[in-house]
């Protein structure tokens, strides 16, 4: 059997980036207080925790997990907490090790969060609460952020 020939995009050493799938990674929707909160004057204070990850399934193919903790309380009791991870498989080829940063770090997640916004919106309204839309992400900031707390944690072991 022949082995198979890299395309001349691959010899070329031509970038590749492609969405290969993006779904529901772990969802769990949680209501400590009910039914009595429904009873309440609605005065909802929101905390919101995101974090990504990713980790390289094969060579040029990543798992990018976006994962998310609302948790909303009205007169300090918990209305609901909701967690959710939704990540996508993407294939990222021939990126130098600065830019693979800035994919991974800031338009996968991107890329997924729309995906994670409708999650928690549709799960809260099915949990009987107003309608909650998460608001928009820059997940460039956050990435130039992180960066930033990198370079200082790096400068602080070298001192």
């Amino acid at each position: 059997m022949a082995a198979k020939k890299p395309d001349a995009a691959q010899e070329a050493g031509e970038r590749e980036f492609a969405i290969q799938r993006i779904y529901v990674k772990d969802l769990s929707f949680e209501t400590p207080e009910s039914p009595a909160i429904f009873k309440e004057q609605w005065k909802p204070d929101m905390n919101l925790e995101m974090h990504t990850n990713s980790n390289e399934l094969e060579e040029g193919v990543h798992e990018v997990v976006l994962s998310a903790t609302v948790t909303v309380k009205s007169e300090e009791k918990v209305a609901f907490l909701i967690e959710v991870k939704y990540a996508g498989i993407f294939t990222l080829k021939s990126f130098e090790e600065e830019q693979m940063g800035a994919l991974l770090g800031s338009v996968c997640p991107s890329i997924i969060f729309p995906y994670l916004r409708e999650v928690v919106s549709d799960v809260v309204t099915r949990g009987s609460f107003p309608q909650l839309i998460l608001a928009p992400v820059n997940f460039d900031a956050l990435y130039a952020q992180h960066l930033e707390q990198q370079k200082d944690s790096a400068e602080k072991a070298d001192a």
